[in-house]
């Protein structure tokens, strides 16, 4: 069942519905898993017709059926953005790790990529909000890096681990240096460990990358916030920009697995 390779697809939504849960819930310190899910106005305990990813969303046209309360649309975003994740990585990873098969992915790939792109949707969409990357999430990022690369061997292992201590080191230096100049905090420790998670998944020679790519999407966000003009005082999270690129960049690495994407 686990090697079907449109078992993510089927699953991204109820997936995104819990992924908002968590993204709403964590910063707040409130209960995840535990808890009844429940309108935020009225507290009524939601059915199970009122959790059917997106289509309730729709049927009810975003608000409560108790007391017509609105739904924020965080909740459809994220049940959207997380079957846009399975798409896209089905789409490139193809028949990457799958020698003579030009019809089904590896699935260790496959569910990696998902894994990858809804952890790192869930932390841009968390400091969008609240301006904070927990290390609930940052540091078992690290650590399923690393197990990704296991299979390649102890080699392997050392070889992302030296990358994750590299992305931490050189963005905590940075942000000291920044505080030194400036007086004020300018990185986070989270935008560190998420560097980090960067190095552990995709190595080395993708951390220069991923900090360019990063800063330059971060800059248009601060570009639009700003309306066209860039604010030295507005305050821009970097944890989505830092996402964005790692997912990318993790993207870029698969396709170049495939038959078809050597020849690029």
């Amino acid at each position: 069942m686990l090697d079907s390779p449109w078992l993510p697809l089927v699953l991204a939504p109820f997936i995104g519905s819990f992924l908002g849960v968590l993204a709403s819930r964590l910063p707040r310190g409130e209960p995840v898993v535990f808890a009844r899910s429940a309108c935020m106005q009225c507290r009524t305990v939601l059915g199970p017709r009122d959790m059917v990813p997106v289509v309730s969303y729709l049927v009810r046209k975003g608000r409560c059926r108790s007391c017509g309360g609105v739904i924020h649309l965080s909740h459809l975003l994220m049940e959207v953005l997380a079957v846009l994740v399975a798409a896209v990585v089905l789409s490139v990873v193809g028949s990457a790790g799958v020698p003579g098969n030009g019809a089904f992915p590896s699935p260790f790939l496959l569910w990696g990529g998902c894994l990858f792109g809804w952890w790192l949707l869930t932390l841009g969409m968390i400091d969008l909000a609240y301006f904070r990357l927990p290390d609930i999430l940052t540091l078992p990022l690290v650590v399923a890096g690393l197990a990704m690369s296991a299979p390649a061997g102890v080699a392997a292992i050392l070889w992302h681990g030296g990358a994750a201590m590299m992305g931490y080191g050189s963005f905590r230096v940075i942000a000291l240096l920044y505080r030194r100049v400036r007086g004020h905090d300018g990185l986070g420790g989270g935008d560190a460990k998420l560097l980090a998670a960067g190095g552990a998944w995709l190595g080395p020679q993708a951390l220069p990358h991923i900090v360019l790519v990063a800063a330059l999407l971060t800059l248009c966000g601060a570009a639009i916030a700003g309306r066209g003009r860039l604010d030295r005082g507005l305050a821009v999270p970097f944890g989505p920009g830092l996402a964005l690129a790692m997912w990318g960049i993790w993207l870029w690495q698969a396709w170049l697995l495939r038959p078809d994407g050597l020849a690029l």
